[in-house]
């Protein structure tokens, strides 16, 4: 169960913040069941309502300082992808997405990296598809990691980079 004031993971939603628990007060609505209200960090004036009994939508809490580090820190030795099937490789992408699991959304990352700069270098473009789910791991890694390393969502990559440089 989460708590009013702490910030979790909604989703597609990304960072939410619990606003509130208890019966919706809408109509058509049970007074009976329970739901979160969710403000989605990075969508102003958004609200989201959530079963508390939700197993359909993955709701998480978000990592802690030393979580986004020592993940950082691993980096480098996180597997990327490997997809036999190129016709595979969206579905691949969307369930790692859908875990809202901070390493599977630094393997998709890094796969579309290293297959966008292979594919430079053969002197083709990058994918529709990778830039698409490129820009949605992105987002969703961001997103958590500003939030607990206290910045903005644009200097994440830049922080993660000299991170693992340094390293």
């Amino acid at each position: 169960m989460f708590n009013v004031g702490e910030y979790v993971i909604y989703g597609s939603q990304g960072v939410c913040r619990v606003e509130s628990i208890g019966p919706l007060e809408l109509s058509g609505i049970s007074k009976d069941k329970q739901y979160y209200t969710l403000s989605p960090i990075y969508q102003a004036e958004s609200k989201v309502y959530a079963p508390v009994d939700n197993n359909k939508v993955v709701m998480r809490h978000i990592l802690t300082k030393s979580e986004v580090e020592a993940l950082i820190g691993r980096i480098c030795d996180i597997d990327t992808i490997i997809v036999a099937n190129d016709r595979l490789r969206e579905t691949v992408y969307k369930e790692a997405l859908h875990t809202c699991n901070c390493e599977d959304l630094i393997k998709v990352i890094k796969t579309i990296y290293i297959r966008k700069q292979d594919r430079i270098r053969e002197g083709k473009k990058s994918t529709n598809s990778d830039e698409r789910y490129l820009k949605l791991a992105e987002s969703a890694l961001y997103g958590e990691f500003a939030l607990v390393l206290d910045m903005k969502r644009d200097e994440v990559e830049s922080y993660i980079t000299s991170s693992v440089n340094n390293n």
